[in-house]
């Protein structure tokens, strides 16, 4: 009998524990909570023949043939070094999805920042060549529902985050786009180093690599290592050189390899980074030899992502709009050097690790006030102190920040109230996404 353990109440982890189940193994599924939802989650599995159990925390035992964990446990927290040094298989949630879908081509998409938006819109292009490709890992499906459903799908369009690469050995897509690398996930990878070479062995393992060179990083640190790789320049074609550049914009074009594929303010989307994933993915979509019409048609159609510079409504003139997916400094600075100044911006929660220079430069230059909210709160206020901006006040709580948003903003000639938190959500709310939701709730109840 082929005993598997799955650790992860999850999308996830639930889609991993069906799928071992119907390939005939026994399974069984933990998690340490114990809330009602969870509590519904164990009826209903228990029903299909999962066994699921709550306020639980793994134990390596004898019996255990596979263990699958879902992306949010350490890689190498004591069970898991544990069990690993005990010679049982630990893998993750979408190294079992590829070990049933190898056979299908996949584009694996990595990077700090960019990598939603960048899948998304890859998903977009290929869908409107008529293939079916849906998204999938941190956008969309779990990597094993897509196993999981009756037809399989012409190509597997992944965002991969370092954690899931780490637990996924064999993962090779066909295509590998890596969008960025600043410092993030400090807390688990402890070096830059140790995260980037996670990002790296993915493209190392990819058929074809396509690497974003605006990004100092990877200019910097990992040309030698990707000499057959195709670079990116949002800035022309001699922008990366010596570099084989692959995909550029020049006369308002994109081009690949020197064909005009689509004009680069076809995507309506705001922000320079917007450009570099409109290449990332048009360079995914040429080396699938996709047709050049259903290119320019899935980048026109696109209309972004929920929780990335999204606008939720216009009030008064002020443009009220949602960025909660940013949560580290350098998504933040990006999203505040995207939007029109003067800007009310909402910032905090839990706090990570990492440079926070740009961003408080960017807040000096733009921001004629900063709403802090969370955990983080006194320490960005403080933060904040030390370079001498002193336009800010702690208000703690969303509900606080919209109302006082809505006091201040016409009064300091505010054109955008932007949420761009630079922080995790995990102090407030259980995601990033439950946070945007609840800001795009406040605001729909304020100003419409």
């Amino acid at each position: 009998m082929k005993n598997a353990h799955v650790i992860g109440l999850g999308k996830s982890g639930v889609a991993a524990a069906r799928l071992l189940h119907r390939q005939g193994w026994t399974v069984m599924l933990s998690d340490r909570g114990t809330t009602p939802a969870l509590a519904a989650q164990q009826n209903s599995l228990r029903q299909e023949g999962i066994t699921v159990l709550l306020d639980y925390s793994f134990v390596p035992d004898s019996r255990t043939n596979l263990l699958v964990v879902s992306p949010g446990v350490p890689w190498d927290s004591p069970a898991l070094v544990t069990a690993r040094e005990n010679g049982l298989e630990v893998i993750g949630e979408t190294e079992l999805a590829w070990r049933f879908l190898q056979d299908r081509p996949w584009v694996g998409i990595t990077g700090t920042n960019g990598k939603t938006t960048t899948t998304a819109l890859t998903a977009a292009i290929f869908q409107a060549a008529g293939l079916n490709a849906p998204a999938c890992g941190n956008i969309g499906y779990a990597a094993c529902e897509l196993a999981l459903e009756p037809t399989v799908p012409d190509w597997v369009i992944a965002e991969l985050s370092s954690y899931q690469i780490e637990a996924s050995p064999t993962l090779a897509p066909q295509i590998g786009l890596w969008t960025t690398l600043t410092p993030d996930h400090l807390q688990r990878h402890h070096t830059v180093e140790n995260y980037a070479q996670i990002k790296a062995s993915l493209m190392h393992r990819s058929e074809l690599a396509v690497l974003n060179g605006d990004d100092p990083y990877l200019r910097r640190h990992l040309a030698e290592d990707f000499p057959s790789a195709y670079w990116t320049s949002s800035a022309g074609k001699g922008a990366v050189a010596p570099l084989r550049p692959s995909t550029y914009i020049e006369d308002g074009w994109v081009k690949f390899e020197g064909l005009p594929i689509v004009r680069a303010d076809a995507l309506g989307m705001v922000g320079e980074h917007n450009r570099q994933n409109l290449l990332l993915a048009v360079t995914a979509a040429c080396l699938a030899d996709l047709d050049t019409e259903a290119i320019a048609a899935g980048v026109t159609g696109f209309a972004g992502v929920p929780h990335r510079l999204e606008h939720i409504c216009t009030w008064r003139g002020i443009d009220f709009i949602n960025d909660s997916k940013a949560t580290n400094y350098d998504a933040a600075e990006v999203g505040l050097r995207s939007v029109a100044a003067p800007t009310v911006l909402i910032a905090g929660g839990e706090a990570k690790e990492g440079d926070d220079t740009a961003w408080v430069q960017r807040i000096q230059a733009q921001v004629a006030k900063v709403l802090l909210i969370g955990d983080a709160a006194p320490q960005f206020a403080q933060r904040l102190e030390t370079a001498g901006y002193g336009n800010y006040e702690i208000v703690e709580t969303m509900d606080r920040a919209v109302e006082r948003s809505a006091e201040i903003a016409p009064t300091l000639n505010a054109r955008v109230v932007l949420l761009s938190p630079a922080c995790a959500s995990f102090d407030q709310y259980p995601n990033f996404e439950q946070r945007g939701e609840h800001f795009r709730q406040l605001c729909h109840q304020r100003f419409l």
